[in-house]
């Protein structure tokens, strides 16, 4: 078995109006070359699930300068002032989620979970349209699960079989966001063959990953 390919063959997968989860923190661990490729193919009328936007022109900050995106849903744009701007002309949708609630909304779609409760929201514009639910006493909000068509994810090393290993904290959400998404792409620094990676240094079953390509960056 092998799932490396070219990674110009991403965008016979990857459709106009794709909802797309992409990993990375502030753009430690996002998936650099394959962004380049979506930018480079004008790709547009995305749906990007990420935990922030970067900045202006690195990771998926090159995805909003670009205006491919149509929806954004994260837990922060403070990095990245064009976000805003766009956010304020009505270019571009932001639909901001705590951090925790974005991680579990994510995890909750990987596991076949309905959903879960969190008090994170209450009593603030994040509770607006979202279903209260009272457990001993105490009051939640039901949030459902996030998933996506594709996820656009960062490793270090991968071999024939889509076993993933992350370096440091490169790995934040890349993992979970590859449980999450019907396709899942795997840009990667270094390829070795099956055999090569010990699997108690694997992070990420190749079960997980659709296919993998060699980065550039």
């Amino acid at each position: 078995m092998n799932k490396l390919i070219q990674i110009n063959e991403v965008m016979s997968h990857v459709k106009e109006g794709s909802i797309i989860m992409i990993g990375g923190f502030e753009g430690c661990g996002s998936p650099e070359s394959l962004i380049d490729t979506l930018v480079n193919a004008g790709v547009g009328n995305l749906t990007v699930i990420t935990n922030d936007t970067s900045f202006p022109g690195r990771g998926i900050g090159k995805l909003v300068d670009n205006k491919l995106i149509k929806t954004i849903i994260t837990s922060h744009i403070g990095t990245n002032p064009e976000t805003g701007r766009q956010m304020k002309a009505g270019e571009i949708e932001v639909l901001l989620i705590p951090q925790g609630t974005l991680v579990e909304k994510i995890r909750s779609a990987g596991a076949g979970l309905g959903g879960f409760l969190t008090p994170t929201g209450l009593g603030t514009i994040v509770e607006e349209g979202k279903q209260k639910i009272r457990v001993q006493g105490k009051e939640y909000l039901l949030e459902v699960p996030l998933k996506a068509d594709f996820a656009l994810i960062k490793a270090k090393k991968a071999d024939g079989k889509g076993n993933l290993v992350f370096y440091r904290s490169a790995r934040n959400f890349n993992p979970i966001m590859a449980t999450a998404a019907d396709f899942v792409v795997a840009e990667v620094e270094e390829y070795v063959p099956v055999g090569e990676l010990d699997p108690d240094d694997v992070m990420l079953p190749g079960i997980f990953v659709n296919a993998v390509v060699k980065g550039d960056k």
